[in-house]
């Protein structure tokens, strides 16, 4: 009885340390409790602190980069600030200084911004520095209603940048996306030679996240052909279900995905070993065709992670503002001794230097960016609707022109 009491405490205890009550303002998935691991990228310089973040099981790194700066550190790219990513936080606190600065970079990345306001209450004596054209959905609220103090908020370009001395801040965008703008500022970091990025760039492996080491229900979820396969774990299906999960993240609907008849659907669930909430209850609306696999591949790296613009920013944000992404290219390109790139999702470090930045730059300009073919079939068909709704504009850069 004792042994079972304290295996329910330590439970709740471990559960405490991973909540985030304000999970129903932007509900993604895991929801209120959120697993949360460090990574030293570069080392005593930056680390990596990660969540996983998805809908339907479909979730991929999501990672804010701590880097430190004359006197303590700055945070860049917010995330739920649980009790396990403050013990983390604290601990370089201890060994570094304070946390001075923490930075919002993006104007469009509603998951990064849904988590500053609380990083603003947690961290009270640090400054904040956020991308201008901040906006809200579904209410457009000024950043006060918010919780963004505005004794302490400053905006990156019109108030200057955080320790220019020691970084450069290169922007990509404005962009106008009809319910806002789509704007990201990239910092790099002189002395560790690194780039820090957002949303706009992406490295993708075959080997699935550490995070889901911790629960790879995800993964085996999505691994299964039909909805009254039990969730069985085994190496081959989380790497089956991890490439599964990233042809969902980069296109939303992969183009050799279907969905079953509903008769189907409901005929496979609530099956013996499935009647639970973990494995929803039997409910699998997917059906996979010949070929996935290889498509899948298609955009993830064997050997060492492969770095591409992100399928749904290339696709749904820039396809009639190429030019403005070649442009930033262009910029990082001249970068003196640029070793890596950290992004925000997926891998945490991928190799990228002067000769990786220019072999990009060719390779988009020889690619159309309004494909909608194969896995582009969709966010194509998506980009469309919404451009004869008038949801988004036909010149993405004429609100920004003059």
């Amino acid at each position: 009885m004792n042994n079972d009491l304290n295996e329910n405490l330590n439970f709740e205890v471990a559960n405490s340390y991973k909540r985030w009550n304000w999970w129903p303002l932007f509900p993604l998935y895991p929801y209120g409790t959120k697993k949360t691991i460090i990574k030293e990228i570069v080392p005593k310089m930056i680390w990596g602190i990660e969540q996983l973040q998805g809908l339907y099981y479909v979730a991929v790194p999501i990672r804010l980069t701590v880097v430190k700066v004359p006197n303590g550190l700055m945070l860049i790219n917010p995330l739920p600030p649980t009790k396990e990513l403050i013990s983390y936080i604290k601990l370089l606190e201890d060994e570094h200084g304070p946390v001075l600065k923490v930075v919002l970079p993006t104007s469009s990345g509603l998951e990064h911004k849904i988590a500053m306001p609380a990083m603003a209450r947690y961290f009270k004596n640090a400054e904040l520095w956020l991308c201008p054209g901040q906006w809200s959905f579904p209410l457009n609220l000024p950043l006060r209603f918010l919780g963004l103090p505005s004794d302490r908020t400053k905006f990156l370009l019109k108030d200057g940048f955080p320790y220019p001395e020691i970084f450069d801040w290169i922007s990509l965008g404005p962009i106008d996306i009809g319910l806002g703008r789509f704007q990201e500022i990239a910092c790099f970091h002189k002395i560790s030679k690194s780039l820090i990025i957002t949303d706009a760039l992406v490295g993708i492996n075959s080997k699935p996240p550490e995070l889901f080491e911790y629960d790879p229900t995800p993964l085996l979820f999505h691994a299964r052909d039909k909805g009254s396969e039990k969730l069985i774990d085994t190496l081959d299906q989380r790497k089956k279900g991890w490439l599964r999960l990233v042809l969902f993240a980069s296109f939303l609907k992969p183009h050799l995905l279907s969905i079953p008849p509903i008769e189907e659907i409901i005929g496979n669930s609530l099956r013996p070993g499935l009647r639970n909430l973990r494995s929803h209850l039997g409910i699998y609306p997917f059906c996979w065709e010949e070929g996935w696999e290889k498509s899948a591949l298609q955009i993830i790296g064997k050997q060492k992670p492969l770095l591409q613009v992100a399928p749904v920013i290339r696709r749904l944000v820039f396809p009639r503002a190429k030019n403005e992404f070649l442009n930033w290219l262009d910029k990082l390109s001249c970068l003196k001794g640029m070793e890596r790139v950290i992004s925000a999702h997926f891998c945490s470090s991928v190799e990228f230097n002067n000769y990786e930045c220019m072999k990009l730059i060719r390779s988009i300009k020889s690619t159309d960016w309004d494909n909608s073919e194969g896995n582009y079939n969709f966010l194509s068909v998506l980009d469309n609707n919404l451009l004869n709704l008038k949801v988004v504009p036909k010149d993405p850069l004429k609100k920004f022109k003059d």
